[in-house]
């Protein structure tokens, strides 16, 4: 028996915003999601089995390389999106790209083709990503570690 817990996921990520409304308007203009819950000064998006918690009260300065990654279907749609909307695409990559929202908070978006976690069929089927495969090098990531 291990003297550690094991870490096994994440459930949630919590952002603080100056303003829930605002946030969430920003955040439906930017992806697909569907809201978990609401509350008085916060709001739950809906990522499957894992949620983003939004809350008001950030006093903090932008993130500067602190950040988190989001997982999409489509990483272009996504960053045409940020753009549209005006916010600037800090770093990027091929298969991702970086920014931050009008609070600073630092986003990672990646597309689950690229990663190595797998959705169970239950998730997927309500993500509606049944269809998304991976790509060779996550699917040879994936058996090198032995998550297959």
């Amino acid at each position: 028996m291990a003297d550690r817990a094991r870490l096994i996921g994440v459930n949630h990520v919590a952002l603080e915003v100056g303003d829930v409304e605002e946030a969430v308007a920003l955040y439906e203009r930017l992806f697909d999601f569907t809201m978990r819950g609401r509350g008085r000064r916060m709001a739950f998006l809906d990522m499957g089995d894992q949620f983003l918690a939004i809350a008001e009260g950030r006093s903090q300065p932008a993130d500067d390389e602190r950040h988190f990654g989001l997982v999409v279907d489509d990483v272009a749609r996504a960053r045409e999106a940020v753009q549209r909307e005006g916010l600037e695409v800090a770093s990027e990559t091929r298969q991702s790209f970086d920014f931050r929202d009008p609070w600073g908070n630092r986003f990672q978006v990646v597309g689950y083709g690229n990663i190595q976690f797998e959705r169970t069929d239950g998730v997927k089927r309500k993500l509606g990503i049944e269809e998304l495969g991976k790509t060779d090098d996550a699917r040879s990531q994936i058996s090198e570690r032995g998550l297959a």
